[in-house]
């Protein structure tokens, strides 16, 4: 029942559920929590409102998402830094062993980026592909303006642009491959430092 009032925004529902004491970690078939479910839909104010009343935001579903992961990788802004400000666990990591900063990077949501490098987001982290979220922006990206912003935010913030992955190849490499001058310039210059 609480799932279901997530998944479908109902505050007014919830909060009842909750002065009716409904737990708040329950499971559907998917293993998500009530507040995975708004987080699926970016149901801001039923995420607040579960957040508020003490859901777990490191609580992994089947798939080894959390609301934290999720709100990273879709860019849902507005939960991810009500995430950030309530525990979320920055080490924590999806299927793939990636965290929330690398899908962030390579769907190309700059505002996460940004937001999850100020929270600490470790930006070399490497996941089981062998990529870290400069790769991923580089090589999932689609070299527009979006990823060349993240690419810049990424080095800015230290990340490390001779960092190859599992077959040795470069992000500068993969960029010049690509065609994505701007992003191969930044890396360029970013490598000669």
């Amino acid at each position: 029942m609480l799932i279901v009032l997530a998944e479908a925004g109902d505050t007014e529902g919830l909060r009842r559920a909750l002065s009716r004491g409904a737990d708040l970690e329950v499971r559907d078939s998917r293993g998500r929590t009530a507040l995975m479910a708004a987080v699926h839909g970016n149901r801001i104010e039923a995420a607040r409102l579960l957040i508020k009343a003490g859901a777990d935001v490191n609580a992994k579903d089947q798939l080894q998402d959390s609301p934290y992961l999720y709100a990273g990788a879709r860019g849902h802004l507005e939960i991810l830094r009500m995430t950030l400000t309530h525990g979320a666990d920055l080490a924590s990591t999806n299927r793939y062993g990636g965290t929330a900063l690398i899908p962030a990077a390579e769907r190309g949501h700059a505002e996460s980026v940004r937001t999850l490098i100020a929270a600490g987001a470790e930006v070399d982290h490497v996941n089981n592909l062998g990529w870290t979220a400069l790769l991923e922006a580089v090589i999932l990206g689609d070299g527009g303006p979006r990823h060349s912003e993240i690419v810049a935010l990424l080095l800015t913030a230290g990340a490390d642009p001779g960092l190859a992955d599992n077959d040795g190849v470069t992000p500068l490499q993969h960029a010049r491959q690509r065609g994505y001058k701007d992003i191969a310039a930044q890396l360029m210059q970013a490598e000669a430092q």
